[in-house]
C-alpha cells in the first residue's frame, strides 16, 4: 500500500462502505503500532459515520494482532457507556473483550456494562451475546456473578433470539461442568 494512504479518508471515501475496503484498512492497520493508532483515532471519533465504519477493522484488527489493542482497552471499555456511538461500536469493542485479557481496574466498569446491555431490551442481539461471553469470563475471576448471570440466561430465554439461546445454552453447560470439578 503506497505511504499516503490515509484511514480517515478512505473509511469515509465511499457512499458505501463494502466488506473488501473495511479488509484492505485493516491489513494496512495492522501493519505498524503508528497506522493502528490512526484506525483507533476513527474508531474513537465523536464522528458518527467514521467510528461506525472503523469498527469492522477495529475487530479484524484486533483478531489479527491482540497486543495492538491493549494499549486501547481502556478505551474500549469506556465506548460501552457512551450514549452518542453507533451500536456497531459497541458491538465490536464487546467483540473484542469478550476474546482478550482485561486488566483487573476495569473488571467492574465491564460487568456493569454487560449486565446493562443484556438486561435491556432494546439491546441488539448480538451485543448482548457478546456480553454474555464477557461476563462468562469473568466470573473466572468473580464466581460470585454466576448465579445472576444464570438467573438472567434463565429469566431472559423465552423471550430472546436463537443466537441469545445458543450462547446462553453453551455457557450454562460451561458452568455446570465447573461445577463437578
Amino acid at each position: 500500500m503506497q505511504s499516503a494512504f490515509n484511514i480517515h479518508e478512505e473509511l469515509l471515501k465511499n457512499k458505501i462502505h463494502l466488506k473488501q475496503d473495511a479488509l484492505r484498512i485493516t491489513e494496512y492497520a495492522v501493519s505498524s503500532p503508528k497506522h493502528f493508532k490512526e484506525l483507533m483515532k476513527c474508531f474513537l471519533s465523536n464522528e458518527y459515520r467514521l467510528a461506525q465504519r472503523a469498527a469492522w477493522s477495529v475487530s479484524w484488527a484486533a483478531e489479527q494482532k491482540p497486543e495492538l489493542i491493549k494499549p486501547y482497552i481502556k478505551d474500549l471499555v469506556d465506548v460501552l457507556e457512551r450514549k452518542d456511538v453507533h451500536n456497531a461500536v459497541i458491538r465490536n469493542s464487546v467483540r473484542v473483550l469478550q476474546k482478550i485479557e482485561i486488566p483487573e481496574a476495569l473488571h467492574g466498569e465491564l460487568m456493569n456494562s454487560c449486565f446493562r446491555f443484556i438486561e435491556s431490551p432494546s439491546t441488539p442481539i448480538a451485543i448482548k451475546v457478546f456480553s454474555l461471553t464477557t461476563l462468562h469470563n469473568l466470573s473466572a475471576y468473580y464466581p460470585e456473578i454466576k448465579p445472576e448471570l444464570k438467573l438472567l440466561i434463565e429469566e431472559l430465554w423465552p423471550h430472546e433470539t436463537a443466537a441469545f439461546k445458543s450462547r446462553g445454552r453453551k455457557i450454562l453447560q460451561q458452568m455446570e461442568k465447573g461445577k463437578r470439578k
